[in-house]
């Protein structure tokens, strides 16, 4: 069986019996053994001491005045946030139950850095055994900013960071031949390369194809379905969506911030003008393997899932909308 994602630490965690992923002291010194932690030459004794003591015992209570007394002051907001992500895991048996926790507090006290890697290895661990780098690459999109890459008629999308990192127009492979001379070139992910995600998964580095019909939106619809299942207990059914025309709005899902702004003007019977609507990325239909689940006045009725893209062409799409935003009568984990 091929592995992926392997920056994500997930070999470094043990799972309990239902399959979650139980925190291990070699999981917490990594994020301790982090650059950012790492004292350098002039931090102050207090500093040094700490990170000394919690690469020897990451799991040591630490008070809030040992942090105020440290004499940098990012070297304090570093480990007041590292701590407070410790404390999170710490609190639960895995960290799947400790990313639903904080989800469902709606809390916004962690850094988007650190939701996004507990994201990453959560869905590593829902993946697991998974066969179709299609679906990997879709998955991406759960902790990666993506930006729009338009192409004649295909929508492509290029990870933010090595995408932008490089060139605010980047070449893809298959438009070389047009000619274009920059240092970003990115391969779309097609059968033909599927094969080399699997030594690539960690670079971040392959395009993805979410034109609508196409291998691309099917494949994000089967990583959601493995997520909601994963952490929610939940049997569904995701459809890719061409359009969504004359639909009953009973209930829908903003995948982003602006898709859920989309979503509100919908429900509220507005017309979408051209501008709004030409950020839409894609569109599913959800539906309950057993619809006793759903709250009474949905039932049967289908949930519509929407993606959208900024007004500067990028995708941060937001999973845990997934799991606080479907109308289920009761949320159980099941890991």
């Amino acid at each position: 069986m091929n592995d992926f994602w392997i920056a994500c630490g997930h070999h470094l965690l043990d799972r309990d019996e239902g399959g979650g992923l139980c925190v291990t002291d070699e999981f917490l010194k990594a994020y301790f053994a982090r650059p950012e932690l790492m004292p350098p030459a002039d931090a102050c004794p207090i500093e040094r001491r700490l990170h000394r003591e919690l690469l020897a015992d990451p799991r040591q209570a630490v008070g809030a005045d040992e942090i105020a007394a440290i004499s940098d002051a990012d070297a304090r907001e570093n480990w007041q946030f590292v701590l407070a992500f410790r404390d999170l895991l710490l609190r639960h048996p895995t960290l799947e139950a400790a990313y639903l926790a904080s989800v469902r507090s709606g809390a916004n006290d962690l850094p988007p850095l650190f939701v996004n890697q507990l994201v990453h290895v959560i869905l590593r661990n829902a993946l697991d055994g998974c066969d179709d780098p299609f679906v990997l690459r879709a998955a991406e999109l759960f902790f990666r900013v993506q930006r729009i890459l338009p192409h004649e008629q295909a929508l492509l999308l290029g990870d933010e960071e090595i995408v932008g990192g490089r060139s605010p127009t980047p070449v893809l492979s298959l438009m070389s031949m047009l000619g274009a001379t920059t240092d970003a070139v990115l391969d779309v992910l097609s059968e033909e390369n599927a094969g080399a995600y699997w030594q690539r998964s960690d670079q971040f580095d392959m395009a993805l194809d979410l034109t609508a019909g196409g291998r691309g939106p099917a494949a994000l619809a089967q990583a959601m379905t493995r997520w909601i299942s994963h952490l929610l207990g939940l049997d569904v059914t995701i459809e890719p969506l061409s359009a969504l025309q004359e639909a009953k709005l009973t209930w829908y899902v903003g995948l982003d911030a602006d898709a859920t702004g989309v979503g509100d003007r919908l429900w509220d019977g507005e017309e979408l003008d051209q501008r709004s609507a030409d950020r839409v990325l894609a569109l599913f239909r959800l539906t309950f393997a057993d619809s006793s689940r759903a709250h009474d006045d949905v039932r049967d009725e289908p949930i519509y899932l929407i993606l959208s893209m900024t007004a500067d062409q990028k995708l941060r799409m937001k999973p845990q909308n997934l799991l606080t935003g479907l109308p289920v009568k009761r949320l159980e984990m099941v890991t």
